[in-house]
């Protein structure tokens, strides 16, 4: 669990390197010759606000992944659940950031809901 916790760390990391990366040109004036850099920036605001998304659901994703191995409760239905919402979470950021399809990211943040509730429902049945 440790290490899934974990993976969504390194991915959250990677999105402050994009956002780095299309923040550049414009807070310290760096760009190629060709302006390349320029015309990624559009992608700025949706990487940021992937960003913000990244410390509101998964906040409850964290809290259920200590309480899963602080109780014990590591078996593979956590587990799936765990890798279900890692892999919404990477999906969902892909749709937020380069598409405008709201539905496609609703049933993804659907997905990601599910599988968070589930692992607590999993989390209280166990413990009580």
């Amino acid at each position: 669990m440790i290490t899934l916790m974990f993976v969504h760390v390194c991915w959250v990391f990677l999105l402050y390197v994009l956002l780095t990366i299309l923040r550049a040109p414009s807070a310290w004036g760096v760009d190629t010759r060709s302006g390349q850099l320029r015309k990624l920036a559009r992608y700025e605001p949706k990487v940021s606000a992937n960003l913000t998304n990244q410390f509101e659901w998964p906040l409850l994703f964290y809290a259920g992944g200590i309480l899963s191995i602080a109780t014990g409760v590591t078996d593979s239905f956590i587990i799936a659940c765990a890798v279900t919402f890692l892999l919404g979470r990477f999906i969902h950021s892909a749709v937020q950031i380069l598409t405008d399809n709201i539905r496609l990211r609703g049933a993804l943040f659907t997905v990601n809901f599910l599988a968070v509730m589930l692992m607590w429902v999993r989390l209280v049945l166990v413990n009580s």
